[in-house]
């Protein structure tokens, strides 16, 4: 049996793709599983961050050797070209913190990511497009890519367009845990007593939805050329 992990920081970026998988939460990491005769996939989740990340590939893990596994979820573009609500597969993947590239099984394509430590404004996003020649910046991609490659096994990263590169948003540093969870109600209190700031929250919020549905369509075609999803009629979540 083959079996992949699917590695994200939130459990709504994963919401459209693990509807209808068994579910279950394990040491403050959430985790989704569907499983057919040949195949077993397993998606984590345990906040941002790379550390976190590191926790829910630990999470996967204990349930046998991962096979193959897939860094995903939402990520701020640092171009224009890469539309907002679309998902994208990631060719490079850069950690901002040691500048070391990691190479994702996916055909070479113009879309590099990299991981930076904090949630990206604006200006920092101009930064790191100029610093990395990126297209794209999370804050997890690179410590998975790191695992794989410890590990020997492939790595791919599909991203979800959440925010582009000149959005003004609130920062969203001071609403994240030590641990990578982030303080929702600390951050609407917050939200409520700046309505400045609401016209651009809601457009994130329907950006992101979208992106998390195209981010399910993106893995589910990815698993099917990788001949891991051969029985679309059977996924729990199958819309035919």
């Amino acid at each position: 049996m083959t079996r992949i992990a699917i590695i994200a920081a939130m459990p709504a970026e994963l919401k459209p793709l693990t509807r209808g998988w068994q579910h279950e939460r394990r040491n403050s990491v959430h985790l989704w599983r569907w499983r057919s005769d040949e195949n077993e996939w397993i998606a984590a989740c345990a906040g941002a961050g790379v550390d976190a990340a590191t926790r829910a590939f630990a999470e996967a893990e204990k349930s046998g050797p991962i096979d193959e596994v897939i860094s995903t979820g939402w990520a701020g573009a640092l171009r224009e070209e890469f539309f907002l609500g679309h998902a994208y597969d990631v060719s490079t993947v850069i950690e901002a913190r040691t500048g070391e590239r990691f190479v994702a099984a996916c055909p070479p394509n113009d879309c590099c990511l990299v991981t930076s430590s904090r949630v990206a404004g604006a200006a920092e996003k101009k930064r790191l497009a100029s610093t990395y020649e990126a297209a794209l910046v999370d804050m997890e991609a690179a410590g998975v890519a790191r695992l794989a490659k410890m590990r020997g096994i492939p790595f791919y990263c599909v991203k979800g367009i959440s925010d582009g590169p000149s959005d003004q948003l609130p920062d969203f540093n001071s609403f994240i845990s030590p641990d990578g969870q982030f303080k929702l109600a600390r951050f609407v209190v917050f939200a409520v007593l700046r309505p400045w700031h609401w016209p651009a929250l809601m457009r994130m919020g329907e950006t992101s939805k979208k992106a998390a549905r195209n981010i399910a369509q993106s893995l589910l075609n990815l698993l099917d050329e990788r001949g891991s999803a051969s029985k679309r009629n059977d996924y729990p979540n199958h819309q035919s």
